[in-house]
């Protein structure tokens, strides 16, 4: 009696226009989950009733279904496959780039892939032996015959038997289409004892029964009229047995048309020709699982749920990744949870996949995302750093680093803390886009977490705060660091604070710091550090001002430190500017003895000499000692380049130290 009321609504209503849409349900998919046993059949009929009743609802009510977002995705996902596998031959490349890529392999795509690579059968090849290896067990039979179609349609005559034979070991059998394609190949080539051979096992018979033909026909049956008694009818004079595998075929090859595949499913099920089980219930799920059908797949899911079946990966990888698509962000989290509360649970890489999602969302909704972290590891999972950092790429893709800190609390509570690069790498955003609140928060978040910063989380927050151009807080960062970690770590970032100063022409201020923090915390600033410092007080305005004097005094720091001299940005500065009396306290800086060596003063005279400064070097060569003016070197030195001769000779090249 049910059944044939049912019948009558379906009949009544099915001739609604196919362009007409359905208002999807807001419930969420997991509230579904909460229903009593006693009410699938309510949601059957409740779903074939709106499923037949449908009606048109006005724009301002109804979400844009536009699918032409995803379809762009979809077709970006094949051609990145198809790419990647025609460039690459490596097993381990090819993982690599597919990870890179965000791209989960499913049957689903696997199957459109291959109908692209018909006219590339090495890369097809190459592709279906690692789709073989991705699904040992369960690649579908329309795999191997897409796969046998591109072999046979391309001449390969013996890859195309050795590969029959295998299909066959897996219980599989050559469609009536590729049998047909295959078979006008052959002919075409003049290929007669393949043809025969084709002919004697796979027979031209109107009659076939195997699953692929007997889907063929089933499918032709429901998409050519609207769905009738002479369509059930029709299937029923087939006389076939039903089995699960051909009913999940069936209602794969409808996903074009998921609202006749969800006719078929009820109606299978009603007539009594089949019971559903977990692997049709998925196939229904897979067809149904879009923005349109939203309202149906949840029923679907509700109907699981109470029968006890559980969702497999094949179905939340293909639902999943059209959700987020689609921007359906909750209905994925909520799938999310029904997977990992089930055996099939989703991978690692699919979870990522989903946070990435969550945190790039038009608006980002955190507690999806900490609803995800708990799903995820109340089932013993880890939170890694390889996730944090993946999370935290996409957060900055989309300029929402200040959120840092919210994704850190959520993974706290599932067990993480971030490790010393995951801090550093924190701390770097954060201070590089100017986000001093929530640097503070960082801080004061790992305080309260019983770490203090990592210090090189320390130093990335200084040297942010110094790329970002902030000096103040630069320094305030590099005085905390020092007075709690000491100077241990602090040379590299001191560094970025002298070029900061340098770059904001706060040369002066530069030296001033560095001389104080040697004096007050013992800091010993790198080599380059000086040397960078040193070059930048001699330029020539900064020089006049004082910098000449504040240059000097930096050199029996770096002798203290251990450095040897940096002489190269004087040598400069006395071949155009500098004076006799500054090149005298130079050299008189030079050394804690009563002069320097003659190689070093010679090399002072010749600089000024090439240059044409044969004039200061005489009145510098007034104010050394006796013997540096009466040393033979010296003299021949001031002998051999007259002034005619240095005025057209070029500066000596800095020598490097």
């Amino acid at each position: 009696m049910r059944y044939q009321q049912w019948r009558l609504m379906l009949l009544r209503s099915y001739r609604a226009s196919h362009f007409q849409v359905t208002f999807i349900s807001t419930r969420s998919i997991s509230s579904l989950l909460h229903s009593r046993p006693g009410t699938r059949s309510l949601q059957q009929s409740e779903d074939l009733s709106r499923l037949r009743s449908t009606t048109i609802t006005t724009p301002a009510l109804i979400r844009s279904f536009s699918s032409e977002p995803a379809v762009k995705e979809k077709s970006a996902s094949e051609a990145t496959v198809i790419d990647i596998f025609t460039r690459l031959s490596c097993e381990d490349e090819i993982k690599k780039e597919l990870e890179s890529s965000e791209i989960v392999l499913t049957q689903d795509l696997a199957l459109k892939v291959l109908r692209k690579l018909e006219s590339k059968p090495d890369v097809a090849k190459r592709f279906f032996k690692w789709v073989k290896e991705a699904f040992p067990e369960d690649l579908s039979s329309k795999s191997y015959n897409m796969m046998l179609r591109i072999l046979g349609g391309n001449g390969l005559v013996d890859e195309f038997w050795g590969l029959v034979s295998a299909m066959k070991r897996k219980g599989h059998g050559l469609s009536a289409n590729v049998r047909d394609k295959v078979g006008e190949k052959f002919q075409k080539d003049g290929l007669v004892s393949e043809y025969v051979r084709l002919r004697k096992l796979f027979p031209l018979d109107p009659l076939d029964d195997s699953a692929e033909s007997v889907c063929d026909t089933v499918c032709k049956i429901v998409k050519k009229e609207e769905w009738s008694d002479e369509v059930e009818k029709q299937i029923r004079d087939l006389n076939v047995e039903f089995e699960s595998d051909l009913v999940k075929m069936i209602v794969e090859s409808l996903d074009a048309e998921p609202r006749k595949a969800l006719l078929f499913f009820r109606w299978i099920d009603e007539s009594g020709l089949f019971k559903h089980d977990e692997k049709t219930y998925n196939a229904v799920a897979r067809v149904l699982g879009k923005e349109k059908f939203l309202d149906r797949f949840q029923n679907v899911m509700g109907e699981m749920k109470s029968a006890g079946y559980e969702v497999d990966i094949e179905t939340y990888v293909t639902v999943s990744t059209r959700f987020c698509q689609s921007k359906l962000v909750e209905e994925a989290v909520d799938l999310f949870e029904i997977a990992m509360a089930g055996s099939n649970k989703p991978t690692t890489h699919c979870f990522t996949l989903l946070l990435k999602r969550i945190v790039t969302a038009k608006v980002l909704d955190m507690e999806l995302f900490s609803r995800a972290v708990e799903a995820y590891t109340k089932n013993d999972n880890v939170l890694t750093d390889a996730l944090l950092k993946s999370v935290l790429k996409s957060l900055t893709s989309v300029d929402r680093v200040a959120h840092s800190n919210e994704v850190l609390k959520a993974m706290k509570k599932g067990g993480y803390l971030p490790s010393s690069d995951m801090q550093s790498m924190i701390a770097s955003g954060l201070s590089r886009k100017g986000k001093k609140d929530e640097a503070d928060e960082l801080v004061d978040f790992m305080e309260v977490s019983g770490n203090n910063l990592d210090d090189k989380a320390m130093v990335s927050l200084v040297v942010g705060y110094c790329d970002s151009g902030d000096l103040e807080e630069a320094l305030v960062s590099f005085e905390k660091m020092v007075s709690k970690e000491g100077v241990s770590y602090a040379d590299y970032a001191f560094e970025n604070l002298v070029h900061a100063y340098c770059n904001k022409n706060q040369v002066r201020d530069a030296c001033k710091l560095l001389s104080a923090q040697v004096k007050r915390n013992q800091l010993k600033p790198l080599h380059s550090t000086y040397k960078f410092l040193v070059s930048n007080l001699l330029t020539k305005k900064i020089a006049r001002e004082g910098g000449f004097e504040e240059a000097l005094s930096l050199l029996p720091i770096m002798k203290d430190h251990g450095f040897p001299p940096f002489v190269d940005p004087f040598m400069n500065y006395f071949s155009k500017t500098g004076t006799s009396s500054e090149a005298y306290s130079f050299l008189k800086a030079l050394t804690s003895y009563h002069f320097p060596s003659i190689s070093v003063v010679m090399r002072v005279f010749e600089t000024m000499m090439k240059s044409a400064r044969h004039s200061e070097a005489q009145d510098l060569l007034s104010l050394c000692p006796n013997y540096i003016r009466n040393d033979p070197d010296v003299l021949e030195l001031f002998y051999s380049m007259k002034p005619d001769e240095s005025a057209v000779e070029k500066p000596l090249a800095a020598s490097s130290s």
